[in-house]
């Protein structure tokens, strides 16, 4: 965070979205201030908060990208949210805590990753082990059934079990009786010879025995733990006391049986290496890691903020759209809310929200609400120019995307200038004709421009096909020329 000034801020947005340098800049200097919060002394890093931003613009001109790229820039908890999917306490719908618990929820799995992939090369080479062993059970196994069929026949129990193949190696994609991983598990004194485990091992190693099943165990997943605490900010003392208690009840039974699952190697590979990093990994380190980032660099987009706004009504379905806002107010000045893994402080979070305000104005949210957005940004509609940039120069840019795709069967697509213009300027023309949806209108028209060839790319196979100003003339014709059925097109 250090060298992300304000500066290289808007340069790495600039890779991704196209114009709007206000918001980028509001964005830009909201993020740097946070870094040099943290270079302060304790006792007036306390008074410092977030300074939060409320983005006003038309839909598909940038707003939520700006907000999710600056948090992947940063690598912070970033959790979008619809103001519209919230009601006020009372009434049935989402409760506006349950944006803090996704914040806690996000920068746990973001921080549990991490934590993941520092341990990942000592939990496969566990995880090997395992595998290792499991399977020398079964060739113990044979061994054995190899000597009751000696004493049977009168063969030499040595050169039968030696014949007896194992698994994966001359058979492969064998698969064992059902019980005989239990009969594997309790004839552990029989092992087998040094010079047959390490046969196994090198089998291992080489992936030659990926299709061979076998019988694994793994340990049991709290999910209904996990369940047990999902509503608690919800439930009162005595509801969560009684659901606790009915869980405790049948904890000890539940954790002690373990997943028994007969799967291949390749797949008991994957299992057990997240069963041996699991364990490898402290998560009371982890939540609290968490949390504190989560409180310290989180940052919330609240999307359709403008849907919320307006003359109190009484009834109808925006009857909690005001009682929303004054649910908002604590969380987004400053309070502690209760989580499953304990209080969530929201003082140092970043709140950005963001609306088209067609039908209403800011002024028409509640004083309250308006104070907690001090820096307001207006981004542009965008024009023709802009949509013919977005089409080229962002690193993720549409026909970037779609040459990509379609180079999977030998289709060698380019656009060439006149082409993408002519895109754009469809685009354009759609957007003044019909709803005004910004970018994403280059989506339908990409899509209907391309459709043949999409649909028949494997005719196409080796061909260099070229898109023109003509060849997309050819497609969007049908659109143009048919005014009134264009406004039904995306």
């Amino acid at each position: 965070m250090e060298d992300l000034t304000p500066e290289a801020i808007v340069k790495e947005l600039d890779k991704y979205i196209i114009g709007q340098a206000e918001a980028k800049r509001a964005v830009a200097v909201a993020l740097r201030n946070r870094f040099r919060r943290k270079q302060l002394p304790d006792h007036v890093r306390k008074e410092i908060t977030p300074k939060n931003i409320l983005m006003i613009g038309p839909t598909g001109v940038g707003k939520t990208e700006i907000a999710r790229r600056v948090a992947r820039i940063i690598d912070a908890p970033f959790v979008k949210v619809e103001a519209t999917k919230f009601t006020e306490v009372g009434y049935v719908g989402r409760d506006v805590e349950s944006i803090v618990y996704e914040l806690a929820e996000t920068s746990i799995s973001m921080v549990h990753e991490r934590k993941m992939q520092e341990v990942l090369a000592k939990a496969e080479g566990l995880a090997q082990e395992r595998i290792l062993g499991y399977l020398c059970q079964q060739s113990a196994l044979l061994g054995q059934r190899a000597t009751r069929q000696a004493q049977q026949g009168g063969q030499g129990a040595q050169s039968i079990m030696m014949s007896a193949p194992l698994p994966g190696g001359p058979a492969t994609g064998c698969e064992f009786p059902r019980d005989d991983g239990a009969r594997a598990r309790r004839s552990k004194h029989f092992k087998p010879p040094a010079h047959q485990r390490k046969r196994v091992a090198e089998l291992l190693e080489s992936k030659q025995l990926e299709d061979a099943v076998i019988e694994i165990e793994l340990n049991p997943e709290m999910d209904a733990f996990d369940s047990v605490l999902e509503f608690s900010g919800s439930m009162s003392t005595e509801e969560m006391t009684e659901t606790f208690n009915e869980f405790m009840q049948n904890y000890n039974t539940y954790s002690s049986r373990k997943r028994v699952r007969r799967v291949s190697v390749r797949e008991a590979r994957r299992l057990l290496t997240r069963e041996e990093a699991n364990k490898l990994i402290d998560m009371d380190q982890v939540i609290d890691e968490a949390i504190r980032r989560a409180e310290e660099s989180g940052v919330v987009f609240i999307d359709e903020i403008d849907k919320i706004a307006g003359p109190k009504i009484e009834m109808g379905p925006d009857v909690s759209g005001e009682g929303v806002q004054r649910d908002l107010l604590p969380i987004i000045e400053g309070s502690s809310v209760m989580t499953r893994y304990g209080p969530f402080r929201t003082d140092h979070v970043l709140f950005i929200a963001a609306g088209a305000f067609h039908q209403c104005k800011p002024a028409d949210l509640i004083p309250e609400f308006q104070g907690r957005f001090p820096l307001r940004v207006e981004l542009k509609s965008l024009n023709t120019d802009d949509l013919e940039r977005i089409l080229i120069e962002p690193e993720n840019s549409l026909t970037k995307q779609y040459r990509a795709l379609l180079s999977t069967e030998e289709v060698d697509l380019a656009f060439t200038p006149d082409g993408v213009s002519e895109i754009a300027r469809m685009a354009a023309l759609m957007n003044s004709r019909a709803e005004n949806i910004g970018a994403r209108r280059l989506q339908t028209i990409m899509e209907r421009v391309l459709e043949d060839i999409s649909f028949g790319a494997d005719r196409h196979r080796g061909e260099h096909v070229a898109v023109n100003a003509a060849y997309v003339a050819e497609r969007m014709s049908s659109l143009v020329r048919d005014e009134d059925l264009s406004k039904y097109i995306l």
